[in-house]
């Protein structure tokens, strides 16, 4: 009897013991995991003041650059220089100091966003624009796609668009109260055409080099453009010719570090073609895009932002940040 008792007991030690061990290491696994959440949360918000940081240089470069030619931008501009792969860690004091190893890299680079089509052109106060219509179905065309997508898209831009409209009197506490209509759906992104019929994923990623939204109305560059879309914006001239044209321009800014257009004259005289509406082109840009990629231990982080540098005086200011 005694015997059954010490081995009841001894097996009530262990079964405590296991219970107690068990909970001190579930306490010891929450509080990791706790731990490295905290981690991550300040690995993730670092990652965003480096892209902020990123967004100042960007910045700073097309303010430099404006102040090296304020009337034209060129392909081959300080603004184009992409940021290769950059360490961070020879930047970071706390590394040094306590021997830590961040593994922080950055990487960015600007693209002309007037280098590609605006699709806001499409339509004007809810009305489709015929002539920018038809430049929409040739690019189309010249990108080896359907032509006829471009009047569904053309109206879905329409439809997104917000007239306004003059403020309606306060009503009295007698008068009924009246609903309104339904917003248009706005258009941020080229994915957005996704709600159009035929448009498909394989269809936006042809497109996505050549269109973009952007706020208002906005002309093309015709020094950073692609062939595709300059032959669009001029009807007579071939796929093969406006390839030429941009060999001729692209080796004429790095060859001899000046743009190839300077001017809307120079264009119209590189054109011969008298179909071309100088008004659908520029020679200087407003708008550029920002990709940013952050590396941060376990962290990442892919932006891209809109930059804005509207007039000639070196302010440049961000419309939108996105996070891939």
């Amino acid at each position: 009897m005694l015997r059954r008792q010490r081995g009841v007991a001894v097996i009530t030690a262990l079964l405590l013991t296991t219970l107690a061990v068990t909970i001190v290491a579930s306490l010891f696994w929450q509080q990791q995991v706790q731990v490295r959440s905290m981690e991550n949360q300040r690995l993730q918000l670092q990652t965003r003041w480096i892209v902020r940081g990123a967004l100042d240089l960007s910045r700073l470069l097309l303010n430099q650059d404006l102040l090296d030619s304020q009337t034209v931008t060129r392909i081959n501009g300080v603004w184009a220089t992409p940021l290769e792969e950059t360490r961070l860690d020879d930047y970071i004091e706390r590394e040094r100091q306590e021997g830590e190893n961040f593994n922080a890299t950055l990487a960015g680079r600007l693209v002309d966003a007037q280098s590609r089509y605006n699709l806001a052109n499409l339509a004007t106060a809810r009305v489709v624009d015929p002539t920018e219509l038809t430049v929409f179905e040739r690019l189309l065309e010249n990108l080896k796609l359907d032509a006829s997508l471009a009047r569904p898209v053309a109206e879905m831009v329409a439809s997104a668009q917000k007239v306004a409209t003059p403020p309606t009197p306060t009503p009295t506490p007698t008068s009924a109260p009246q609903s309104g209509g339904a917003e248009p759906m706005d258009l941020l992104r080229v994915e957005d055409l996704l709600a159009v019929s035929g448009v498909t994923p394989q269809v936006i990623e042809r497109l996505r080099d050549y269109v973009i939204i952007l706020p208002g109305v906005t002309r093309v560059n015709v020094n950073t453009a692609s062939a595709e879309l300059i032959s669009a914006l001029v009807p007579n001239l071939s796929l093969s010719d406006a390839a030429a044209l941009v060999n001729t321009r692209d080796r004429g800014a790095y060859y001899l570090d000046e743009a190839r257009f300077k001017d809307l004259p120079q264009v119209k005289a590189a054109l011969t073609q008298s179909a071309v509406t100088m008004t659908q082109i520029v020679v200087r840009s407003n708008y550029f895009l920002a990709y940013s990629r952050v590396r941060l231990d376990r962290a990442s982080l892919d932006t891209q932002s809109l930059l804005s540098r509207p007039g000639t005086t070196p302010t440049t200011s961000v419309v939108w940040i996105r996070e891939n």
